[in-house]
C-alpha cells in the first residue's frame, strides 16, 4: 500500500504529466488545423495563446515533458535493473532536480515572453 511517499508522487505526476503532454498536442493540432476556417479565424486563435497562461504554460509544459521523459527512464532503469529498485527513490529525487532546473531555464529564456515582449 502506498502511503504517500516517492513511488507514489512519482506515479501521480507521471500520469498527470502524460496527460499535460496530451493536452498540449491536442490544442496544437487544434491550432494548426484551425487554418481550415481561415486567416482571421487562425490569427484569433494564436492571439489567444499570446495571453499569459499561455505564456506561463509554456515553461510547466517544459518541464512536464522533462519530467515524463526521464521518469520513464527512471521506470525502465528499475523495471530492467535490480539495483535500480534499491535507488529509486534517490533517481526520483535526480528526476524533479532534473525538471525543476529545465523549468528554471526555460523561464530564464522565455523571460521576454512571459513579461509581454517577443
Amino acid at each position: 500500500m502506498y502511503r504517500g511517499r516517492e513511488g507514489q508522487w512519482a506515479f501521480l505526476l507521471h500520469r498527470l504529466s502524460g496527460l499535460a503532454i496530451l493536452a498540449y498536442l491536442l490544442l496544437h493540432v487544434f491550432s494548426i488545423g484551425s487554418f481550415i476556417f481561415g486567416e482571421r479565424f487562425y490569427m484569433a486563435i494564436h492571439n489567444t495563446y499570446d495571453l499569459w497562461p499561455f505564456r506561463i504554460g509554456l515553461v510547466f509544459i517544459t518541464a512536464g515533458v522533462v519530467y515524463h521523459a526521464f521518469n520513464g527512464l527512471r521506470i525502465i532503469v528499475m523495471d530492467f535493473t535490480g539495483a535500480g529498485v534499491a535507488y529509486q527513490r534517490q533517481m526520483w529525487y535526480a528526476v524533479m532536480a532534473i525538471s525543476v532546473l529545465s523549468a528554471l531555464y526555460a523561464a530564464y529564456r522565455l523571460y521576454p515572453r512571459l513579461i509581454g515582449g517577443f
